[in-house]
C-alpha cells in the first residue's frame, strides 16, 4: 500500500485546481482488483503494465473506462436513457479528474466484406467525391475523351459542319430494350411527330404500330427534317430544343448517307453515342446500387458451385460418390432420374465420369429442357415425364434460396472467384471510366498507402486548373489522413483491404490513425496493446503517434508489454504480483526512472537482471525438410524456401512484408489439403517436397475459440465432458439416474431454462453494443436446483465451473484424464482463468493459449507441424518464457514448431530464421535470409537483424 500512497499523495493535498493534474482512482475492486488507490496523471503517455490477467483490462477497461462511458450515458436525457437503458456502475468508490474517454480495443474490427480500410479511414470516401467532381470521363468503348455539349454549341456545331446539308434531327427514345411499345408509338403521334426512326429504318407512325415484344429495339422520334442554313437558325433551334427534351438531353441527326452523330447536354461519346449519367460520390461506391458492379453487387467476388467441387474425383462412377453432393447410390428418386437421363446415351451409373461425353456431363451438372421418363415406384408400368435441371443449377437454387442449414452444407462445394465482369475492382464499368491523371479510383484503392502518398506527391502539377480549382480542400484532406497512416507504420496497408483479413493490431492503429485526424483535445484515450503485429522498426512511429495524441492535451493510456514503449511513457503503471486471484495489487508506479528503482519483476527485466536464456546451442533438426518453390501469393516475388524439420522456426520481417500470405495463405493450406483434404485452396506456388515427413498440421491462430457465452477453455479444450462423465459416476447421480446430458448447460434437464444453461441474459440495446446480465433465476450458476445438489468433493458441477485453472489443478489431482487437459492450461501460462469463462471475454493471445494448451493435451506423433502466429500477443516477460518453455518441449519430442513473430525474445531463441522484405507491401516479398539468429546480425540489409544484434549482444 506504501506504494499507492506514494504514488498518490501528490492529490490526497492537493486543492480541486491541482486535482485537474491527476485522475484519481479510489478504492477499485472490480474482477480481481484488491481495493487499489492510484493516481495517474493527466496529459501524458501512461503504460499499464502486469502479467497476463494481473487486473491490467480489469483497471484500464472495466474500471475507468467503463466509468467513463457510464458518466456520458448519464449526460442523456431521462427521455434518451430510457431506449438505452442504464449502464452497471463499475465496482469503484470514486473517480476524480475522469474526462470524456475514448477506448480503441482490437475486438472492434468490422467482419462484414463491405467494409475496407479505406470505409475506415474516410479516404475512399474523399477519393469519391475527388472523382464526382474533377474526374475525367472516357468511353470505354473507343478510349476517348466524353464531352458534354450546350445548345447553342449543337447549334453552331450544325451550322458550322454541315452548311446546307440536308439532315434528319432524331430524339432516342429507346436504347437495346425488348417490347412492342404500342402505346409508345401512339403516344408520339399524339404529339404531334409522323415519322419514328426504329432500328435503323425511318417508318410512319400509323394508328395500330407496334414491334416484335421478344427482340431488342432502338426507336427515335424524327423531330424534323431541314436544310442547315443560317438564315433557319430559329428553326434550327427550336428542333434541337424540341429533341433534347424527348431524348432526355441527348439527341442524333442522320444525313442523306445514313451516317449518325450523337450530341449530348450529358457525358457523351460523339462517335459511338455511349452517354454517362451524371456522375455522383455514390456512382464510385461499391456499396450503392449505382456504383456497383451489378454482377458481383459490389463484392468484388463471387462464391461460385463449380464442376471441380461437385465432382472432386472424376474416376470414380456416379454410383460410388462421384458427385460428392449426392454421394453413394441409394434407391432413392435423383438417381433414377439421372439413370432414365443416360439410357440414350454410351454411359451409365457405373461408368467412370471422366469417360462421359462433354455434351452428357453438362446436361448433367447443368441440366436440359429435355423430358426423361421416370418409372414410378408408387404405380409400377407408369411413367412420370419430367425434365432434369442439372445438379450445379439445383445447389445455386438452394444458395439463394434454402435454409442456413443447407447453406452451412453448400459451402463445402462452393469456390471464392474473382468476379469475371469488374475483375475484382468492384464497381461497373462506366465508374471504372472515370479518370484523374490517367488512374480510376479503384486503382488508386489498390495502391499502399506509401505509394498512395507518393502519387498524391505534387498532383496539382498534373491536373488541369479547374481540376485544382475543384480539388483544394478534398486533397488536402486525403494527404492529412495518409499522412496518419503513414505515422502509425501501415504505409504497406491498401484501401481496399477488407478489414475482416487485419489483425487486431491493425484495426486498432488505423482506428488510431482516425483518431489523431480527429484533432480532439482533453480526451482520456486507452488503447489495449497497440504494437500487436508491429514490427520493432516501425515501433518508433507508433510511439511518436501516441506522443503526438498527448501532445495535442490528451491522456493517452495503453496496456502494454512492449519495452520500448515503456521507457518512452511518462508513467508506468505494474499490476501483479500473480495472475488471477494472486494479481490485483499496483506493484510499482512512477516515471520510468523511478520505476527502474522500484525492483518490480518487470523492472528487472527492463533492466537486464531478469533475461530470457538465449540457447547455447541451436539445433540442426533431424536432416529431413520442406522445400517450397515458386510462391507467388500476393506480394511474395516467386520464392523458395526450406523449411528444417525438428527445429523451432521463426518467420520474421517488417509488417507486409509477405510472412501471412507465405505461411497462413500458401504453406498452411498445402499441408490442411494433404492431411485433411481441405477445400481451401493455397496461393499461387509452383511446387513442394517433403510433405512424405509429416503426419499431422496443427495451426493455433488468435481467432475466437467461440462467439458465444456458451463456448468457455472447459467446452473447448474437451475437459468438460470428462468432469461431466465424473459427476454422473457420483453416487448421489447415480441413484438419481443422472446421464452426462445432465451436466450440461446446452441440452435441456439440468440446465436453468429461464436462461438455457446461459448463466445470463442478452439485453438488446439497438444501436449501442449488447449488454449481457447474470440470470435471475440461477444468478448465473447455468444448472436448476437438483444438478446442484450433485457434489464432488463438496462441490457441484456450477463450482467447477467458476475453479480458476490453478484451483483445478489441485481439486483434479487423483483424477490424471481431467488433470491431463487442465495442467496443459496451466502450463501456457492460463493458470489465472476460469474453466468456464465466456469465450467472448478472452483476449486473441488467451484465445491462443487455450487452442494451443487443447493441441499440447493431445497425444503427438512426433512428426507433428505446429504453426503459431504471434502466440506472444497479451504477454509480459515471465509469460513469454513459460511459453517457450512449452514449445521447446514440442521440439525436442521430435516435433516442427513455427512461430510467426516480431517479439525479439522469441526471435532470438529460434534455431532457424526466415526473414522477409526488406520493406513492406511492393517492396517486400522477398527472403532476406534464412539461417540461425547469429548470422542474420551481420547482415546490412535486415531491419530484424539490425534490432536482435542489441539483444544478443546483451
Amino acid at each position: 500500500m506504501s506504494l499507492t500512497k506514494e504514488a498518490g499523495k501528490k492529490v490526497k493535498n492537493t486543492t480541486t485546481a491541482s486535482q485537474e493534474e491527476y485522475i484519481e482512482v479510489i478504492g477499485a475492486r472490480e474482477h480481481n482488483l484488491k481495493n487499489i488507490d492510484i493516481s495517474i496523471p493527466r496529459d501524458k503517455l501512461v503504460v499499464v503494465t502486469g502479467i497476463s490477467g494481473s487486473g491490467k483490462s480489469s483497471l484500464a477497461f472495466d474500471t475507468i473506462y467503463a466509468e467513463g462511458q457510464r458518466r456520458y450515458m448519464e449526460s442523456f436525457s431521462a427521455y434518451a436513457r430510457s431506449f438505452i437503458g442504464n449502464m452497471e456502475r463499475p465496482d469503484v468508490d470514486k473517480i476524480n479528474g475522469l474526462s470524456p474517454v475514448i477506448s480503441i480495443e482490437q475486438k472492434t474490427t468490422s467482419k462484414n466484406p463491405r467494409s475496407t480500410v479505406g470505409t475506415l479511414t474516410e479516404i475512399y470516401d474523399f477519393l469519391r467525391v475527388l472523382y464526382a467532381r474533377a474526374g475525367e470521363a472516357i468511353s470505354y468503348k473507343t478510349g476517348k475523351k466524353m464531352q458534354r455539349q450546350t445548345e447553342d454549341q449543337i447549334i453552331g456545331h450544325l451550322i458550322t459542319e454541315f452548311p446546307d446539308a440536308k439532315l434528319s434531327i432524331l430524339a432516342p427514345v429507346v436504347k437495346g430494350r425488348k417490347g412492342h411499345y404500342r402505346e409508345l408509338f401512339q403516344q408520339i403521334r399524339k404529339m404531334g411527330f409522323t415519322k419514328a426512326r426504329v432500328d435503323g429504318v425511318i417508318l410512319e407512325i400509323d394508328a395500330r404500330m407496334q414491334v416484335d415484344r421478344y427482340k431488342t429495339h432502338d426507336i427515335e422520334i424524327v423531330v424534323d427534317r431541314i436544310v442547315v442554313n443560317e438564315k433557319d437558325k430559329y428553326r434550327i433551334t427550336q428542333s434541337v430544343k424540341t429533341a433534347l427534351k424527348h431524348g432526355n438531353g441527348i439527341m442524333m441527326v442522320r444525313d442523306t448517307d445514313g451516317n449518325i452523330q450523337h450530341f449530348s447536354q450529358n457525358l457523351m461519346d460523339p462517335e459511338t453515342g455511349l452517354a454517362y449519367d451524371e456522375p455522383a460520390p455514390n456512382s464510385f461506391s461499391f456499396n450503392s446500387p449505382y456504383g456497383a458492379c451489378p454482377t458481383c453487387k459490389g463484392l468484388g467476388e463471387l462464391e461460385n458451385i463449380t464442376k471441380e467441387t461437385v465432382i472432386p474425383n472424376p474416376k470414380l462412377s456416379i454410383s460410388r460418390g462421384g458427385i460428392a453432393p449426392l454421394g453413394e447410390y441409394r434407391d432413392i428418386w435423383i438417381f433414377k432420374k439421372i439413370d432414365a437421363l443416360l439410357k440414350n446415351t454410351d454411359v451409365n451409373l457405373s461408368t467412370p465420369i471422366e469417360k462421359f461425353p462433354e455434351e452428357v456431363l453438362n446436361i448433367l451438372l447443368y441440366g436440359s429442357k429435355m423430358k426423361v421418363e421416370v418409372s414410378s415406384k408408387k404405380y409400377p408400368g407408369t411413367n412420370w415425364s419430367t425434365s432434369f435441371e442439372g445438379i450445379i443449377k439445383f445447389l445455386q437454387k438452394q444458395q439463394e434460396s434454402g435454409t442456413d442449414k443447407m447453406r452451412d452444407w453448400l459451402e463445402e462445394y462452393t469456390v471464392i472467384q474473382k468476379c469475371p465482369d469488374c475483375n475484382g475492382q468492384r464497381l461497373k464499368k462506366e465508374s471504372l471510366h472515370f479518370l484523374i491523371d490517367g488512374k480510376n479510383i479503384s486503382e488508386l484503392a489498390l495502391m499502399s498507402i506509401s505509394s498512395l502518398g507518393e502519387w498524391f506527391k505534387n498532383i496539382e502539377d498534373r491536373l488541369s486548373e479547374k481540376q485544382n480549382l475543384i480539388g483544394a480542400e478534398v486533397l488536402k484532406e486525403i494527404r492529412k489522413r495518409v499522412g496518419f497512416m503513414l505515422d502509425v507504420g501501415l504505409d504497406y496497408l491498401s484501401l481496399d483491404r477488407p478489414l475482416k483479413t487485419l489483425s487486431g493490431g491493425e484495426a486498432q492503429r488505423i482506428r488510431l490513425a482516425t483518431q489523431i485526424g480527429t484533432q480532439l483535445v482533453g480526451v482520456l484515450y486507452i488503447l489495449d496493446e497497440p504494437s500487436i503485429g508491429l514490427h520493432q522498426r516501425d515501433n518508433t512511429k507508433l510511439i511518436a503517434a501516441l506522443q503526438d495524441l498527448r501532445d495535442l492535451g490528451n491522456t493517452v493510456m495503453v496496456v502494454e508489454h512492449d519495452k520500448d514503449m515503456m521507457l518512452a511513457s511518462d508513467f508506468i503503471l505494474d499490476i501483479g504480483p500473480g495472475a488471477g486471484r494472486h494479481g490485483g495489487k499496483i506493484v510499482a508506479a512512477g516515471t520510468p526512472e523511478e520505476f527502474l528503482k522500484q525492483g518490480s519483476k518487470t523492472a528487472k527485466y527492463l533492466k537486464g537482471e531478469l533475461n530470457i536464456e538465449i540457447p547455447k546451442e541451436r539445433r540442426k533438426g533431424n536432416g529431413k525438410k520442406l522445400q517450397l518453390k515458386g510462391a507467388k501469393g500476393n506480394n511474395l516475388q516467386n520464392v523458395n524456401v526450406d523449411f528444417p524439420l525438428g527445429t523451432m522456426m521463426c518467420v520474421t520481417g517488417v509488417s507486409g512484408s509477405g510472412k501471412s500470405t507465405l505461411i497462413h495463405d500458401t504453406l498452411y493450406p498445402i499441408l490442411n489439403q494433404k492431411f485433411y483434404r481441405s477445400k481451401k485452396e493455397p496461393m499461387d506456388h509452383q511446387s513442394i517436397k517433403g510433405l512424405e515427413h509429416l503426419d499431422k498440421v496443427i495451426e493455433v491462430d488468435q481467432s475466437p475459440i467461440g462467439r458465444t457465452p456458451r463456448s468457455n477453455p472447459a467446452t473447448y479444450t474437451g475437459v468438460f465432458t470428462d468432469i461431466r462423465a465424473l459427476f454422473c459416476n457420483l453416487p448421489e447421480a447415480k441413484i438419481r439416474g443422472y446421464k452426462p446430458g445432465r451436466f450440461s448447460f446446452n441440452v435441456k434437464g439440468g440446465r436453468c431454462e429461464t436462461c438455457e444453461g446461459a448463466g445470463m441474459k442478452l439485453i438488446e440495446m439497438d444501436f449501442l453494443p449488447d449488454v449481457h446480465v447474470p440470470c435471475e433465476t440461477c444468478k448465473g450458476k447455468r444448472y436448476n436446483r437438483e444438478t446442484l445438489e450433485v457434489r464432488f468433493k463438496g462441490k457441484s458441477i456450477s463450482d467447477v465451473l467458476d475453479m480458476t485453472v490453478e484451483q483445478a489443478v489441485e481439486f483434479f489431482t487423483n483424477q490424471p484424464k481431467i488433470l491431463r487437459k487442465i495442467q496443459t492450461l496451466s502450463e501456457v501460462g492460463l493458470g489465472y482463468i476460469t474453466l468456464g469463462q465466456h469465450a467472448t471475454t478472452l483476449s486473441g493471445g488467451e484465445a491462443q493459449r487455450v487452442k494451443l494448451a487443447t493441441e499440447l493435451s493431445k497425444k503427438d506423433t512426433g512428426n507433428t507441424f505446429y504453426i503459431l502466429d504471434e502466440p506472444t500477443t497479451g504477454l509480459h516477460f515471465q509469460d513469454i518464457e513459460h511459453l517457450l518453455e512449452v514449445l521447446q518441449k514440442l521440439v525436442d519430442k521430435g516435433n516442427t514448431v513455427l512461430v510467426i513473430e516480431h517479439n525479439m525474445d522469441v526471435i532470438k531463441v529460434a534455431d532457424y530464421l526466415i526473414d522477409l522484405g526488406p520493406e513492406g507491401g511492393t517492396g517486400g516479398g522477398n527472403i532476406v535470409f534464412t539461417g540461425t539468429p547469429e548470422k542474420i546480425v551481420k547482415l546490412d540489409n535486415s531491419y530484424t537483424g539490425e534490432f536482435l544484434k542489441a539483444e544478443l549482444q546483451s
